[in-house]
């Protein structure tokens, strides 16, 4: 491998940032350290993996001996291990050998190494003071550690989750309506949608406003922390002026508090009060992150609710569709043609009209549309007209007309009807 300066090597293997102890702490270490080991072939990412994990086990040993020189070795050899444990991701990256069973092999080994650390540390004050406190504060690291990697892993698959299926929503919303304008297929960068957090994770000083402004012309820019920036304006002047020097806002993290556990408190002599004060500084950061993760999903709603609203005149009903025939006069509304409007009502609803002869053009008699009609047929009208027109005359002087087909006397009456009925 050609021999790269210091400057070089840092800037491929260190992150844009990281936890303030890793830089301020591990990486001027880890970075001198690294180019000595690229040189050799035989030096791997995971053969360092294990080279931390042993040299953790180690400090455990020390740990569990108790007494104040074995603390302080104790606690050296642990920040030995953390340093290996971060040279074998530099290593990777320099090279670009990393594998995914490497980024597992990782994980395990570091809760590994935590567990057997925590029970010998505390367990070996135990059994040196018989303070039965510590058998306490060895569960408590242990949970505590547990709980932060774990929902660490389960707010990161969250949010991957998030982003998913807005980015599903908003492709499928750009067909829909690509469909119904008819349009052949977009371009790959109108479909394009950009995230704010990708945005300020690539530009650390730039202020969000503008970012969205520059990033808008390119693809719909979504922002999953807008809410928590909205409450707390100050949050990112505070993580402008920590990132300028790659240090991370979330200041005690499993780092830090794994740090002040097994190397401040060992260092210090006060194992219990360190590892008390880390505990609660760590349980505040992380109820903060579950808080701000609370926002995200109330912008995530918020989001989705907007991607869920149809399109202009989508899903609505056609104005001919709707209007009844109680609905004339409508402009441009097919029904109201004279051939589809209803016949008027009589004023007596219960008048039935005497049935016309020869309803059909081939009836013996009547006339087809373009013949003139018969004298015949012309008589049978007449008589047919002043029946009809004695039947409405009797109906208005109130009397019954039974020679109607159909009619009947009122002491028959209808099927139901009581006063009809004898």
């Amino acid at each position: 491998m050609a021999k790269l300066s210091l400057r070089a090597v840092q800037k491929l293997t260190c992150k844009k940032r990281d936890a303030w102890w890793t830089v301020i702490l591990v990486d001027p270490v880890a970075t001198r350290m690294l180019i000595v080991m690229a040189r050799f072939n035989f030096i791997t990412p995971n053969r360092v993996t294990w080279a931390a994990l042993f040299v953790g086990l180690g400090s455990a040993g020390f740990f569990l001996k108790g007494d104040m020189q074995s603390l302080i070795i104790g606690a050296a050899l642990y920040h030995l291990s953390f340093i290996l444990d971060c040279i074998d991701g530099k290593l990777a990256r320099l090279k670009g050998n990393g594998t995914v069973f490497g980024g597992w092999l990782d994980y395990v080994f570091d809760r590994i190494r935590v567990l057997f650390c925590a029970l010998a540390l505390m367990g070996g004050q135990y059994l040196r003071n018989g303070d039965e406190r510590f058998l306490l504060a060895a569960l408590m690291v242990v949970f505590l550690d547990m709980l932060r990697y774990v929902d660490a892993l389960q707010i990161y698959k969250m949010r991957m989750s998030m982003r998913t299926k807005i980015e599903k929503v908003t492709r499928e919303r750009q067909e829909a309506e690509r469909a119904a304008a008819a349009e052949g297929p977009a371009e790959p960068e109108a479909q394009q949608i950009r995230f704010m957090e990708d945005l300020l994770r690539e530009n650390p000083e730039a202020e969000a406003e503008l970012l969205k402004e520059q990033a808008g012309g390119a693809g719909h820019v979504v922002d999953l922390h807008a809410q928590f920036r909205h409450r707390f304006p100050w949050y990112l002047r505070v993580r402008q002026a920590l990132l300028r020097s790659r240090i991370r806002p979330h200041l005690i993290s499993g780092i830090e508090f794994q740090m002040f556990v097994f190397i401040v408190g060992p260092l210090i002599g006060q194992i219990l009060l360190t590892t008390v004060i880390s505990a609660v500084l760590l349980g505040i950061f992380e109820l903060i992150i579950m808080y701000k993760f609370w926002l995200s999903t109330r912008d995530f709603t918020h989001v989705m609710a907007e991607l869920a609203e149809p399109p202009s005149g989508a899903g609505s009903i056609a104005p001919h569709l709707h209007r009844g025939r109680h609905r004339r006069g409508v402009q441009g509304d097919p029904l109201s043609a004279p051939e589809f409007q209803a016949p008027p009502a009589y004023e007596d609803p219960g008048f039935q009209p005497y049935p016309e002869p020869y309803t059909s053009y081939g009836a013996p008699g009547r006339p087809s549309p373009d013949q003139q009609p018969t004298p015949a047929y012309q008589q049978m009208t007449q008589a047919y007209q002043q029946v009809r027109t004695q039947g409405y005359d009797q109906q208005a002087q109130g009397r019954p007309v039974y020679g109607a087909p159909g009619a009947m006397p009122p002491n028959h009456g209808y099927p139901g009807d009581r006063e009809g009925v004898g």
